[in-house]
């Protein structure tokens, strides 16, 4: 196996909050020089400056074509403006930018924001309440998170975390419409970030901790009106699997796998909802995303596979039909869900370049896929794993470790990756100048307890008694990681380690400049070449946003990056949890009880220049 660079961060100390300082610690093992080889790549349009979509482009690789701040002049960054939400729960959203307009979504009570970039500080231009009900906050399983709005033809669209979908003008703040999609009594709530394809609004629910149903609906972006559903679980036309769906492997194959594969009628209540991330391809016309884990998190109740749960999808988007699907975590264990991002590339692969789908997921193996068939082409760990021992590529299916689960009275300690998995949903990278993707990643273990779980519609269905902790390494300072992961070679490049989990999503430029945040609130640039750190500055909170690039109307280059801690990682902080209540955050506590002690409450936007 080659060397890999892994860079450690040391915290560093500072005697005004917003010092920076280059603190960063190279292992002995030389760095990797620019690949050379045959790498992975993807087809650039030319860069208009603006981020119009949650990912900036349908292939889903959040990498910004603008050069103008590099490795070379980074260190110069400085803040240009910020902007306070006025909201202080997890900021986990991605701000876009249209027209020389910035659109930002705050958690509940989800307020869209118009701000004026044309304008010194960018006041606001104009802003939209939905007032969303009250009682969704009850009913959200991890922080009252929104994951950012969608722009297309003149329009915002986003979701609101009491199961409606609205579109504004883009121009005015004007509703346009407002269409109700779901039902918080029954558990369900919103929180992903829509996508707009070929005129169709795609949205997902969440509440898979509440016994729901998962779904993914297309609504008309003219009218709101809903034009199809696909659900998750339950009969093939609940599913929309007709004669078009041809899975790759064979244990996908079968009527109806959405209730055989379940006990009973449990399908119905059974989870796989939809609230991850959604890619599209316009020359197959499918498009990619993940269903979640099933319901209860307790084994035990659900024998069988439990299809569709943890599956990645591939959908014709004008009707819905599956073309393919793949079940990642058959009769999921831990809660390792489908949901995290699948990003678009095209690979070299045994002499032919493939047109792949790359996959980092909770389970803690990278996929590397054919978007067009949905076979594995390979799977391979980037977080320490003691649940399973790999995926068998002839069958497809996932290799779980006999006794490494938990059940009703046995207590199971040491379980490598947690709940969150080796990555939650905070979307990686990809750069086409380096060929490599920068995964945002944790570094937990759990050990729990199986309980019997009571259906009550509305109220938590989980099944599980959960006490997370750091994984191998330092406790206190390896709770994070940020993989550069070569996909041709599918093997890490190089890491840095964090203190807590890196929770914020990924942006990587045309500057060979990789930005994430941290959740004790250092915004960081590395080199994307091998992870050398070269600038950070300490916000005013933990930060679990995405970072965005745009080009402003002085033709000047900046990045965008909200900070607030919380969501399921930092709901400690942001829900004033307890830190002796080691099962709180459904366990994640147990890993975070020293957060407290080094971010706090926030929610800002901030934006940074060259001078």
């Amino acid at each position: 196996m080659i060397g890999i660079t892994l860079v450690s961060v040391i915290p560093a100390a500072c005697t005004r909050e917003r010092e920076r300082a280059l603190t960063t610690r190279e292992a002995k093992v030389p760095a990797l020089p620019p690949a050379s080889g045959p790498r992975a790549s993807v087809t650039l349009e030319a860069d208009d400056g603006q981020w119009t979509r949650p990912s900036k482009t349908y292939d889903g690789i959040r990498f910004s074509g603008l050069d103008q701040i590099n490795t070379t002049n980074v260190k110069q960054l400085r803040p240009a403006w910020t902007f306070s939400t006025s909201v202080l729960r997890g900021h986990e959203e991605a701000p876009l930018i249209v027209n020389n307009t910035m659109y930002l979504v705050t958690p509940f009570p989800n307020i869209l924001y118009a701000l004026d970039l044309t304008q010194p500080g960018a006041p606001v231009k104009w802003q939209y309440e939905p007032k969303p009900e009250s009682a969704a906050q009850g009913v959200a399983c991890c922080d009252v998170v929104n994951r950012g709005p969608a722009y297309d033809n003149g329009r915002i669209y986003y979701n609101t975390l009491d199961n409606h979908v609205v579109a504004v003008d883009a121009n005015t703040g004007k509703e346009v419409w407002k269409t109700r999609v779901g039902d918080i009594n029954m558990g369900e709530t919103m929180t992903m970030a829509p996508l707009v394809v070929k005129g169709k609004v795609l949205v997902g629910n969440s509440g898979g901790e509440m016994g729901v149903r998962g779904w993914l609906k297309a609504l008309d972006a003219g009218s709101g009106k809903v034009l199809w559903t696909a659900y998750t679980t339950g009969p093939d036309a609940d599913v929309l699997i007709g004669p078009r769906f041809k899975p790759f492997y064979a244990d996908h194959k079968g009527k109806d796998l959405g209730v055989s594969t379940w006990p009973g009628t449990t399908w119905k209540i059974g989870g796989g909802s939809v609230w991850g991330w959604l890619t599209y391809d316009p020359a197959a016309n499918l498009v990619y995303y993940g269903a979640a884990n099933p319901g209860p998190w307790n084994p035990g109740q659900r024998p069988g596979d439990n299809k569709w749960t943890s599956t990645i999808f591939a959908r014709d988007p004008d009707t819905g039909e599956a073309v393919w699907a793949y079940q990642m975590s058959p009769h999921d264990l831990h809660d390792y869900d489908g949901v995290n991002e699948s990003l678009l590339i095209d690979v070299p692969w045994k002499g032919t370049v493939r047109h792949a789908l790359l996959h980092p997921d909770r389970n803690g193996y990278v996929y590397l896929m054919d978007r067009l068939t949905g076979e594995v082409l390979s799977a391979e760990p980037f977080v320490h794993i003691t649940t399973t021992k790999g995926v068998d590529l002839k069958s497809g299916r996932l290799q779980y470790i006999e006794g490494m689960d938990a059940g009703i009275g046995k207590v199971t300690r040491d379980m490598c990756p947690a709940p969150p998995g080796g990555k939650d949903w905070q979307p990686s990278s990809f750069s086409p100048r380096t060929g490599l993707a920068y995964i945002p990643h944790q570094n937990l273990c759990y050990d729990a307890e199986g309980l019997e779980a009571n259906y009550i519609a509305g109220t938590p269905y989980v099944g599980m008694n959960v006490k997370m902790k750091a994984g191998p390494g330092d406790p206190a300072n390896h709770r994070g990681e940020l993989t550069a992961w070569d996909p041709v070679n599918m093997r890490p490049a190089w890491k840095i380690t964090e203190s807590f989990p890196v929770w914020s999503g990924t942006l990587v430029t045309a500057g060979d400049v990789v930005f994430y945040g941290t959740m004790d609130g250092w915004f960081k640039a590395v080199d994307a070449r091998n992870g050398q750190q070269l600038w950070q500055f300490k916000v005013s909170s933990g930060i679990i946003g995405q970072p965005v690039a745009y080009r402003g109307p002085d033709g000047k280059q900046y990045v965008a990056v909200v900070a607030g801690v919380g969501g399921w990682s930092g709901a400690i902080v942001a829900g004033g949890l307890d830190a002796r209540d080691s099962t709180a955050a459904l366990g994640f506590v147990a890993a975070m009880a020293d957060l407290p002690q080094k971010t706090t409450k926030g929610g800002t936007l901030y934006v940074f220049s060259l001078p």
